[in-house]
């Protein structure tokens, strides 16, 4: 089959790159259809690991030089895993990450690898929103990916009905609680707005809003650093 560069409404997406596709392999052996070498990645030693995962499935494994520089935008490219995408649901009484609106593929990598560093692994994602699938938000996750429960909702309302039982924690600069004081209670659902504006006033209302208390020298936080910090802090009260 000739694959083509990523499209969104494809049935299928990309790893770019040696360890993103080691992820890909190890946790969703059964989503991959192919992967695919480059000869310059010969000496890189998670080569022979693909190689050696790929026998194991019987995952076919070519070398194929000019359609890995046609697929991938960089070039230290080594390897492509080529996936059937899926549709995982999120745990009905685990933690939940929840973006609403998120536009960054970086922010939403990073974020998907700092989620699993403190054990929460069901990520709730509002429309509009990035798309997980695309390789570039994979490859920024480092093949996090691959190890979480995510699902996309119409509305942050959409979630709530599904998952009323959680207790909602909004993020946000004009919070009412300090972080320091909050005090998260499971299931929660830790809750972040975009890269751009945050939540809009009305998460005041969907449960207990919280700060991160800062230096006036900056507006906010990196979304990315935001979340990493509720998530520390959410999952150290728990431990």
């Amino acid at each position: 089959m000739r694959w083509k560069k990523y499209d969104k409404d494809a049935p299928h997406s990309y790893t770019f790159g040696v360890f993103p596709t080691l992820e890909l392999l190890r946790y969703q052996t059964l989503r991959v259809v192919e992967v695919i070498l480059h000869s310059q990645g010969e000496r890189n030693e998670g080569i022979d690991k693909i190689r050696a995962l790929c026998q194991h499935a019987r995952i076919g494994c070519e070398v194929n030089d000019r359609l890995i520089e046609r697929l991938s935008p960089k070039e230290n490219t080594y390897a492509i895993g080529v996936f059937q995408k899926y549709y995982p649901k999120l745990a009905p009484t685990g933690n939940h990450l929840v973006l609403v609106n998120p536009g960054d593929m970086g922010n939403l990598g990073t974020t998907i690898r700092t989620m699993l560093g403190f054990g929460v692994d069901n990520l709730a994602l509002i429309r509009p929103a990035v798309d997980i699938f695309d390789p570039r938000a994979i490859r920024a996750s480092m093949g996090a990916t691959f190890q979480l429960a995510f699902q996309y909702f119409e509305s942050f309302d959409a979630y709530r009905a599904a998952f009323g039982a959680h207790h909602v924690y909004p993020f946000m600069t004009d919070g009412a609680v300090s972080l320091p004081d909050a005090d998260f209670q499971p299931p929660f659902a830790l809750v972040f707005g975009s890269e751009s504006s945050g939540l809009p006033a009305e998460y005041h209302a969907y449960g207990m809003s919280v700060r991160i208390p800062q230096r006036p020298a900056i507006d906010s936080l990196n979304l990315s650093v935001a979340i990493g910090i509720g998530l520390y802090a959410a999952t150290e009260t728990r431990s």
